[in-house]
């Protein structure tokens, strides 16, 4: 009897189920309603940098279209050298634009701009853009946009939560300098032809046409640098240094499990039952999830919002101490901090808050990410620290042994 043998790929010199591998979470956005207030939060609160202004006002013959949707800037942000982390988009205004341009009308529980993925090369991505299409994967689009200069292809899950694999990312130096609007004539809108030039080389091109590389964006801290962080002086009690994971509710556990598992590769760390529903926490490198699904059926039970389809977006911070400082911090500028997420939810992670943006989106603030070794398997529950919601020890007397650990953030807190 015949069996049907896989299809293995070269990736760098190494055989794979896919000729792509996903390396880590990139950014992740959200399409927020009250656009201004949203913007000092994740700013002035958290400490994200704008890296670049998006109008899309621009973007349309008569802006007047937007009359009455509010504020039509959008904005890029983020916390290390990657030009952006994060991004806030005006709801009303980026939905009016994408039905303009003939898209589906979104579902009014998702408000996730897009989730982002990284892969080791270029090549990965055209050889990901061929793989997806051979399988009827619906692609959305591919190219490069600006800013931010990623190459990329765009898919759906199946509740509609846009994907992004790319590969690179503008980088901001010391000089906090974004790249000039005139250096975006090297954005593509389709799937670009390989091999493209490196970035060094688009520098010098851009020195050759005259285009002044000190004319990009730059933001400048808004609060004085008042804490003494553990030994740097920064506006805020605390630094983020990795983002993630994403938690998102689903219509079909086991439909998206199979969606982020097969098609993206994700692998399954573990999953959990609560209140007779199961939840899966799947991982793409050593953390111990990088995206977790949850049933739609829980959302009204943790009493979060059913304007968004994000349980939560994880923030870590550089220290458990950073996050008692945290807490108190956003505490007394008057930020919701709930206490109704039970740690079942977020497994391999200890001690976390949980803050509300003003649009009701639930961040999720930790210090803490379990680490999967070489024999893929997490920790027994029963060996992990037992914690309670809004108990905050002054010191962890008992770490876990992969405390600090993971991915280091690289560069200067501030």
């Amino acid at each position: 009897m015949a069996t049907q043998t896989q299809t293995r790929y070269d990736v760098g010199g190494v055989l794979l189920d896919r000729p792509f591998k996903i390396r880590r979470l990139g950014h992740f956005g959200f399409n927020v309603t009250r656009i201004d207030e949203c913007l000092s939060f994740y700013t002035d609160l958290l400490g994200f940098r704008i890296s670049d202004e998006l109008d899309f006002g621009l973007r349309v013959p008569d802006r007047a279209v937007f009359d009455g949707l509010g504020p039509t800037k959008g904005y890029f942000l983020r916390y290390g050298t990657d030009h952006h982390a994060f991004v806030l988009f005006p709801r009303r205004v980026f939905e009016k634009l994408a039905s303009l341009r003939g898209a589906p009308p979104p579902r009014p529980d998702n408000n996730i701009n897009q989730i982002t993925w990284q892969v080791g090369s270029l090549g990965e991505i055209g050889r990901a853009i061929d793989w997806f299409q051979e399988r009827g994967v619906r692609l959305a689009r591919s190219g490069r946009d600006m800013p931010g200069s990623n190459w990329h292809t765009y898919l759906f899950d199946p509740d509609t939560h846009m994907n992004e694999l790319y590969y690179g990312i503008e980088q901001i130096g010391w000089d906090g300098y974004s790249k000039p609007w005139a250096m975006h004539y090297r954005a593509f809108h389709e799937r670009p032809p390989l091999p493209q030039m490196s970035e060094e080389a688009e520098v010098q091109e851009a020195l050759a046409r005259g285009i002044d590389l000190h004319s990009g964006y730059r933001y400048v801290e808004r609060l004085p640098a008042t804490y003494d962080v553990d030994g740097i002086l920064l506006p805020r009690p605390f630094k983020i240094v990795r983002q993630g994971p994403v938690r998102l509710f689903v219509d079909d556990v086991a439909v998206a499990e199979r969606f982020y598992c097969e098609t993206l590769g994700f692998q399954l760390t573990e999953a959990v039952h609560w209140e007779g529903q199961r939840c899966v926490f799947l991982r793409a490198n050593t953390e111990h999830h990088a995206v977790a699904l949850y049933p739609k059926a829980l959302r009204e039970r943790l009493g979060l919002s059913a304007a968004t389809s994000c349980l939560a977006f994880g923030l870590q911070l550089a220290s458990y101490r950073q996050l008692r400082d945290a807490v108190q911090f956003l505490r007394e500028r008057g930020v919701a901090v709930i206490e109704s997420i039970p740690p079942a939810l977020y497994p391999g992670i200890d001690y976390a808050a949980h803050v509300l943006d003003p649009d009701g989106n639930c961040l999720e603030l930790y210090y803490y990410m379990e680490q999967i070794g070489w024999d893929g398997r997490p920790r027994p529950a029963h060996l992990r620290p037992q914690v309670q919601p809004g108990v905050w020890p002054e010191r962890i007397e008992t770490p876990p042994g992969d405390v600090y650990q993971g991915e280091p953030f690289l560069g200067p807190w501030g």
